[in-house]
């Protein structure tokens, strides 16, 4: 893509990276390459998907990983942030292609887990709760 994009690393100086300017250099990337006849929701989806399997191919072999990834090599932090990159921009496009404001969206659904998920009296939960009723933490 042309031009850099700073990360939001919470560092002084650094610009916060929104999902329209995201979804902005994904549209002009498109277009300057002819590539938007390309960019169905089903070719990005299918995409997408490939990324994710790229993705799960970092973490097949290496068992469970502490938060932070301390035992990992620089290289292969890079790896994973180059993967999920691919990942989140795939996304950004293919909702950008749907119509839907994923920002929009996914805080609806944060609301929307709340509600479904309420903050139990004690504010935790057992591994036994959690295996008792399917919940892992992560809703779909």
């Amino acid at each position: 893509m042309k031009g850099g994009i700073s990360s939001s690393g919470g560092g002084e100086g650094e610009e916060s990276v929104s999902l329209d300017l995201l979804k902005t250099k994904m549209e002009d990337f498109a277009k300057e390459r002819n590539w938007e006849p390309f960019h169905t929701p089903r070719n990005l989806l299918l995409a997408m998907i490939g990324e994710v399997g790229e993705l799960s191919e970092i973490f097949q072999w290496k068992g469970e990983v502490a938060k932070g990834l301390p035992d990992w090599k620089e290289e292969e932090k890079v790896h994973l942030g180059e993967e999920l990159s691919d990942i989140l921009l795939y996304l950004v496009r293919l909702s950008d292609i749907c119509g839907v404001d994923l920002g929009k969206a996914a805080l609806r659904k944060i609301e929307l887990n709340a509600i479904k998920y309420p903050v139990s009296p004690c504010n935790s939960y057992s591994s036994n709760n959690y295996k008792e009723n399917g919940n892992n933490g992560a809703e779909s």
